[in-house]
């Protein structure tokens, strides 16, 4: 009976693809909110004033060697971290490494995406609690911190914004982008924020958790009367990119293979800005935001490039500038990733 029916929701989603996420959500009525599978330590897990709940997933489950080298930084920098993974299974060279830097690792299933994962481990450790003043919630899908991030988080005064994102964007509506968001105390013990955590459903549509949590987050602060803010605005990065080179400079240096890239990527650029057809910055803007001191690369745009972006080729040359940053970690992990799709038949 139930593969009847979950072969008919196959059938009606391969109709139609714009039903699945609502067919998504349905689905997650019926299912459990508990999700995890094992946790360090055991017991009562004590948290200081800044925790950071850190999302990691990788299919194969293994650990890449940005990731802890991330942790580390953000415990560096003050925060108790919580690492969790929703690959369904942490590798022993994977929990060793996490350990010093980590107050708690949380293995979980794959449900729900970040959001799914944040939502059940509030609910597990109990946040807030009466002393958590900062709440950060981040993810492994970044490489970086390719700058300490220590002076950036200096930026995020807390009596000006109630949630800091690094960047925002319009793409759906406005909205502080997920993967680094830093709540204070005011945002963490709002009704806003606590009854968008209670919304939250462990869906299956990535599309949903993108338009209705990523998205909605941002939206239902704003509307409850909390400020959100990012450190680089879409709209004044998008302005200062759009004028960064005039005309003549794009005529005298289209021989070059290299510079037509740049060329192709800025008259995206400055068609967006005439447009008004939103970009994601993390990607299209990804230079810019580099040299402007953001401190993250998406593995994305390195791994997969799925929005094309045409000069993504001239990445090592840009990070190899930035003070600290080490290109050869990411080259290594690209690395690993092609000789992994490679054996895949």
């Amino acid at each position: 009976m139930a593969g009847s029916w979950l072969g008919r929701l196959r059938r009606v989603y391969r109709q139609s693809p714009a039903l699945y996420p609502y067919l998504s959500y349905a689905r997650s009525l019926f299912r459990g909110r508990r999700h995890v599978v094992w946790m360090w330590p055991e017991g009562r897990i004590e948290l200081g004033e800044r925790v950071a709940l850190f999302t990691h997933f990788d299919r194969r489950e293994r650990l890449a060697e940005h990731v802890p080298a991330y942790v580390r930084e953000l415990h560096g920098i003050g925060f108790s971290v919580v690492f969790i993974t929703n690959s369904g299974r942490l590798p022993n060279d994977g929990l060793s490494a996490l350990q010093p830097y980590c107050r708690a690792v949380i293995v979980r299933h794959n449900v729900g995406y970040d959001f799914g994962a944040v939502r059940e481990v509030i609910d597990l450790l109990d946040l807030p609690r009466p002393e958590t003043e900062q709440l950060l919630i981040a993810n492994d899908s970044v490489y970086g911190p390719l700058v300490p991030i220590a002076d950036l988080l200096g930026r995020f005064d807390l009596n000006k914004a109630d949630l800091w994102g690094m960047t925002d964007s319009w793409q759906y509506r406005y909205h502080l982008q997920s993967y680094f968001l830093l709540a204070g105390r005011r945002a963490i013990t709002s009704p806003a924020w606590q009854a968008f955590w209670r919304g939250v459903r462990p869906v299956s549509s990535k599309q949903w958790v993108i338009s209705r949590y990523e998205v909605g987050l941002t939206q239902q602060l704003l509307k409850a009367g909390l400020r959100c803010r990012s450190l680089w605005s879409y709209h004044d990065l998008l302005g200062q990119t759009a004028a960064m080179f005039d005309r003549s400079e794009v005529n005298a240096s289209i021989s070059n293979p290299l510079e037509q890239m740049r060329i192709k990527a800025t008259e995206r650029i400055r068609g967006a800005a005439a447009t008004g057809v939103p970009l994601n910055p993390t990607c299209e803007l990804w230079r810019h935001l580099l040299l402007a001191g953001f401190p993250f690369l998406k593995v994305e745009l390195l791994r997969k490039n799925p929005a094309e972006v045409p000069d993504i080729i001239d990445w090592r040359q840009v990070v190899a500038g930035l003070p600290g940053s080490d290109v050869a970690m990411i080259d290594r992990d690209l690395q690993l990733q092609q000789v992994i799709r490679n054996r895949v038949p």
